[in-house]
Order: structure tokens, then sequence, then C-alpha cells
């Protein structure tokens, strides 16, 4: 069993990420981790990523505020609970559209060495 305590989650610090703060709950320098790691990311208000795709799928869960999910051809406002799933290659922009800060799960699979 490994145990990240939230407030000692170590912060990383992802290429083209504005207004946001990064945290590792499991895998890479938060534990060890097999298939998957997890992520939360704080979006301050306009905080937002740039349009890029990743090798591998993402899995996002909005635990609260309102965060906007676009891609190279739809965008969706997600409220607290809604979850999306970004293909291998999949281009995604996320930001936070609001006044007020939002919080997002990330779960990522590992790299493939």
């Amino acid at each position: 069993m490994n145990i990240t305590r939230f407030a000692q989650a170590p912060a990383y610090f992802p290429a083209n990420h504005e207004g946001m703060h990064c945290l590792r709950l499991q895998g890479h320098e938060a534990g060890p981790a097999e298939s998957l790691w997890l992520g939360v990311s704080v979006l301050l208000p306009g905080g937002h990523t740039t349009l890029d795709g990743a090798t591998v799928e993402k899995h996002y869960v909005v635990l609260e505020g309102e965060v906007c999910i676009r891609t190279s051809e739809h965008a969706a406002l997600l409220g607290q609970f809604d979850s999306v799933r970004l293909a291998p290659g999949e281009a995604r922009q996320v930001s936070n559209p609001g006044n007020r800060p939002a919080i997002v799960l990330l779960a990522m699979p590992l790299a493939k060495s």
C-alpha cells in the first residue's frame, strides 16, 4: 500500500500549463505505480493549458468548479463530477472560464518505455 497525504503531495510543473497548480497523488515522485498515475490540478480563474495531444489516453474528473475541455473538433463545459476521456493523440485544452478556482483529478497511463 502507498498512501499519499494531500498535504504532502509533490508538486509537478508540466509545460504549457498557465495559472495551474499541479500535484502528484500516485505514481512518479508520489510513489510506485505499475500502470497509471494520478494527479490533481487546481485551475485559477483563467488558468489553462495549450491545445496539445499526448501519446497516451487521459481521463479527467472535475471535483470542484467548472472546466472547459476543448479538442480540435468540440468544446464542452464540465461541472462537478463530470468526466471526460481523451484518446491517445487527441489534442486537448483545459481551461477555467469562471471566476472561482476549479479542481480536476487526472488519471493517465504511465508512458511506455
